[in-house]
């Protein structure tokens, strides 16, 4: 807290030397009694006068000590630079309505802590006060003055009784405060209660206005309370059939289900009937076709056999035009003719004569059938399978090609080489399949001809021999072959 002196002479008076704090915010001290000897003379100080000189001074109210700010701040630029102290030199340039603002701190420290200072104020603002700061000096304060102004002139003047001129402003101050208050208080009571009249005057209204709502409220409660009572009831027989639709539904989905399983179940036996029946007639239609194409093979051969048979008899039995008259035949069956000399007699072909092969390979569409393994072992024994083969089936090419008849060659499959050549033109080469001889596969070709075409068999096996034969085909050895290769 700042300390300044106890005491301010009057103007022209020396300054006491004792510090005190200043204006502090809060209520007036209490003022000291002044002396009884009599009163001061004017400008006097009580501390100065033989009071004590620590005595502290009094608590301004916050009125009074914007008032002595003020009034500083007023008169400060009327001093001399001299006069001014060296911190509120700067201050008393500012503009008059910003001096009291922004020095205020400043112009009140330096009011309580130099008593000159205060004094060369005092005595400008007394002498611009006029009558009033005459009566401050004086010790007596009209009673018709702002208690406010008379504090700060006492304040600033420090006349006789000064403490009490403060204490007794900063009484009607606080007297005016309470006042004011107690007024505001009372307004706002007032206020208040008219607020609180409007407020009940409206809350029997909206009371009478909820009173209405609610006993309309509470007819619709009970017309709603029925309705809903209504609605249950349906609401329950809804779901009640709700729940019977619900399972009779459910049997139903059950029953369809399974009728569509049934339906399912003999739709996939008729689609399998049915591919069935399609895979049947597939397989019947290619049989057929198979059938027909072997039969129509069959006829056509019969017919090319039959018609190249006749041409072949014809040329085989040499028929020339009709030379001879029946005359001629009885003539020459019954009688000689002088001169003729006696023919001689044919010559018979034996079974294994080369010879007859060549007939019966001159027959048309004949087909010449070689047991192979047979025919080797018998002429090509001595080489090996591989060549015994390779030479057999050679040599049957150039005798397709000699007399352009159809020439197949029958091994047993076991002993099939992978690789084989190709066979020569006009010449078959098969083996018969696992399981199967040569000798069955002979039969099943033999089997497949059409009755009448010449067919040759070359096996020297007789069970093959007689097995042909059977079928209308012509058995020779092995050796025929052999003999009539090596011609070739």
């Amino acid at each position: 807290m700042t300390t300044v002196p106890d005491a301010v002479p009057a103007p022209g008076a020396a300054p006491s030397g004792s510090g005190v704090p200043i204006f502090p915010a809060g209520p007036a001290a209490t003022p000291e009694p002044e002396p009884e000897s009599g009163p001061e003379p004017a400008g006097g100080d009580p501390a100065t006068a033989g009071g004590d000189p620590a005595t502290a001074e009094p608590i301004l109210p916050e009125p009074v000590r914007q008032r002595v700010i003020a009034l500083a701040a007023a008169c400060l630029p009327g001093l001399s630079v001299e006069e001014q102290p060296a911190p509120l030199r700067r201050v008393a340039r500012f503009a008059p309505n910003r001096r009291a603002r922004l020095g205020g701190t400043l112009i009140a420290a330096q009011l309580a802590g130099d008593a000159l200072f205060r004094s060369r104020l005092a005595t400008r603002v007394l002498a611009d006060a006029g009558e009033l700061g005459t009566a401050i000096l004086a010790g007596a304060a009209p009673g018709a003055a702002d208690p406010v102004e008379v504090a700060a002139l006492a304040y600033l003047g420090r006349p006789p009784g000064w403490l009490a001129l403060i204490a007794s402003a900063g009484e009607v101050v606080r007297a005016d405060a309470d006042h004011a208050a107690r007024t505001v208080r009372h307004r706002d009571l007032e206020a208040r209660l008219v607020r609180a009249e409007h407020d009940r005057a409206v809350a029997r209204v909206e009371a009478d206005k909820l009173r209405d709502e609610l006993a309309r409220l509470r007819d619709e409660s009970g017309t709603l309370r029925e309705e809903n009572r209504t609605l249950t009831r349906a609401l329950r027989e809804a779901q009640a059939g709700q729940r019977r639709a619900t399972e009779l539904l459910a049997t139903e989905r059950g029953r369809l289900t399974r009728t569509a399983a049934d339906h399912e179940a003999e739709l996939r036996r008729l689609r399998g009937r049915l591919a069935e029946a399609q895979a049947s007639a597939g397989a019947n239609r290619a049989a057929a076709k198979e059938a027909r194409q072997v039969d129509d093979a069959r006829l056509w051969l019969l017919l090319e056999t039959i018609g190249q048979s006749a041409a072949g008899l014809r040329r085989e039995l040499a028929l020339e035009p009709a030379s001879v008259l029946p005359a001629d035949a009885v003539a020459a069956q019954h009688a000689d003719r002088p001169g003729t000399p006696a023919a001689a007699p044919a010559r018979a072909l034996e079974a294994d004569d080369p010879a007859r092969l060549d007939q019966l390979l001159a027959l048309p569409r004949a087909h010449l059938i070689v047991d192979g393994y047979n025919v080797t072992k018998t002429g090509y024994a001595d080489n090996s399978l591989e060549q015994q083969r390779g030479r057999l089936v050679g040599a049957l090419g150039g005798l397709a090609a000699q007399c352009g008849a159809e020439v197949t060659v029958v091994f047993d499959g076991a002993e099939r080489v992978v690789g084989l050549p190709p066979a020569p033109r006009g010449v078959r080469v098969l083996f018969s399949r696992q399981g199967q001889t040569a000798d069955e596969l002979i039969r099943r070709l033999v089997r497949a001809e059409p009755a009448g075409r010449p067919v040759v068999v070359i096996s020297s096996d007789r069970e093959v021999a007689d097995g042909v034969r059977r079928h209308g085909a012509y058995p020779l050895g092995s050796g025929t072959l052999v003999r009539r290769l090596a011609r070739v």
